[in-house]
C-alpha cells in the first residue's frame, strides 16, 4: 500500500465506522513504509526506510490509531508484529474497549514477545478511549501539557561531511542526539562541534564492548559538553557498565537493557536512569508503568522512539510531562509522516489538544 491510498484509508476509517452498523466494531491493520529523510544508520544497522505496523479501531462511530515499530534487535519485523495483532482480533472485536487494561492483560497472555504489535493495539485502543471520554490522552493521565520537555533532534552516523550537514539542517534544536558506537566516534562527535555548541546528548547502542573504551570515550565526550550517554555497552554486560559508572562524571542511561518494568530493578546500580519506548515496552499503558518504578526507584526518566510516524510519536508525547528527558524526533526522520500529531516548536514538544492522541491525517 503506498502512501496515498493509506493515508486516504485511514482518513476515511471515522466516516466508513459511522456509516455501518451502529455499534458495530472493527480492526484495520496495515504495514506503512516510512521513508527518511537522510539514511539511518546506528551500530546495528542502516536503512533507507523502515516499515511500521498501524491499526484502526473503530467502534460507535469512533476511530482510534495506533502505531508499532518493530526493532529488529528484538527479532521483530512488521509482518510479525501485524500476525501478532491479527491473531487477537476476536479478542479485540468482542471486548468492551473502556475495559482496556483488562483486554490488554489478556492481549499479553495471548502474545509472546512482539512488543510493537502489542503497542500498536494498545495505543489505538488508548485514542479510542480518550475520544470517547472526550478528552486529551494527557488529560486522562492527570497530567499538565505545559510541562513537556525539549525533545532532543538525533544525528545518525555518517560521513564528517554529511554529519555536518545534518547539524546546520537541525539549527532550529536545541539539544541534539548524536549515534556513536564505532571506531569513527571522534570524527563525528568533531563534525558535529564544528557546527554547533549546543548542548549533545550521546547513543552508543552497546556498540562499546571493553570497558576500558568506554571509560576512555565517554571521558573525552565529558569534554565536548555531551550531558549523558546511553547504553554505552551490550544490555547483559550490567557489571561492566556498573563499573564504567563509577569511573565517568556524566549520566549513563539504559536503552536495550531496559525494556519492562521488571529489568529496572537490576538496573539500579550499573545505570542513572531508563529509556522508555512504547515500542519496546508494549504500549502507553506499560511505558507508563515504566516510567513510575523508574521515579520510584530514584532514577532518571526518559522517552525515546524509533523511527515512526505522528502516532506512535505523539502518543508517547502525551506521557511526556512525566519524564526527565525527551527523544521523541522519530516522525521529524521521516519525509511521509500520514498524520499531524504533537508538534515541536524551538525543541518543546506541543501536544494536541484533542480527544484521545489528537492525530488528523495529512
Amino acid at each position: 500500500m503506498n502512501r496515498r491510498s493509506f493515508v486516504g484509508a485511514v482518513a476515511a476509517a471515522p466516516f466508513a465506522g459511522a456509516l455501518r452498523a451502529a455499534g458495530a466494531t472493527t480492526l484495520e491493520t496495515h504495514i506503512v513504509r516510512l521513508n527518511l529523510r537522510h539514511t539511518w544508520t546506528t551500530t546495528m544497522s542502516s536503512s533507507e526506510y523502515r516499515d511500521t505496523l498501524h491499526v484502526a479501531y473503530t467502534r460507535d462511530g469512533l476511530t482510534g490509531h495506533g502505531e508499532g515499530a518493530p526493532i529488529v534487535r528484538y527479532k521483530e519485523d512488521a509482518q510479525s508484529a501485524r500476525k501478532a495483532a491479527e491473531s487477537v482480533r476476536d479478542l479485540l472485536l468482542a471486548a468492551d474497549p473502556l475495559q482496556f487494561s483488562k483486554v490488554m492483560a489478556e492481549v499479553f497472555r495471548r502474545v509472546d514477545g512482539e512488543w510493537a504489535g502489542k503497542a500498536a493495539i494498545d495505543i489505538a485502543l488508548m485514542d479510542w478511549v480518550g475520544q470517547k471520554l472526550g478528552i486529551p490522552l494527557y488529560t486522562y493521565f492527570g497530567l499538565d501539557p505545559k510541562d513537556t520537555p525539549l525533545t532532543t533532534f538525533s544525528i545518525g552516523i555518517d560521513t564528517p561531511e554529511i554529519t555536518r550537514q545534518k547539524t546546520r539542517e537541525a539549527a532550529e534544536y536545541p539539544i541534539l542526539k548524536v549515534k556513536v558506537g564505532l571506531s569513527t566516534d571522534e570524527p563525528t562527535i568533531e563534525a558535529v562541534r564544528s557546527v554547533t555548541r549546543k548542548p549533545l546528548r550521546v547513543d552508543a547502542n552497546e556498540g562499546w564492548k571493553d570497558k576500558e573504551e568506554a571509560v576512555r570515550k565517554i571521558n573525552w565526550l565529558e569534554k565536548q559538553g555531551v550531558e549523558f550517554i546511553e547504553q554505552p555497552m551490550p544490555a547483559d554486560m550490567i557489571e561492566e557498565t556498573r563499573w564504567v559508572r563509577s569511573r565517568v562524571h556524566i549520566p549513563v542511561i539504559a536503552d536495550e537493557a531496559c525494556r519492562h518494568a521488571s529489568d529496572i530493578p537490576k538496573l539500579r546500580d550499573a545505570f542513572d536512569g531508563v529509556n522508555v519506548k512504547l515500542d519496546k515496552a508494549g504500549g502507553v499503558l506499560a511505558a507508563y508503568r515504566m516510567i513510575e518504578v523508574a521515579k520510584a526507584m530514584g532514577m532518571k526518566t526518559m522517552l525515546g522512539c524509533m523511527v515512526s510516524s505522528s502516532v506512535s510519536v505523539t502518543a508517547a508525547a502525551h506521557l511526556s510531562p512525566l519524564v526527565d528527558y525527551a527523544d521523541l524526533d522519530g516522525n521529524l526522520l521521516i519525509a511521509n509522516d500520514p498524520f499531524h500529531g504533537v508538534r515541536v516548536e524551538k525543541g518543546k514538544l506541543i501536544l494536541p489538544n484533542r480527544p484521545g492522541l489528537g492525530l488528523t491525517p495529512i
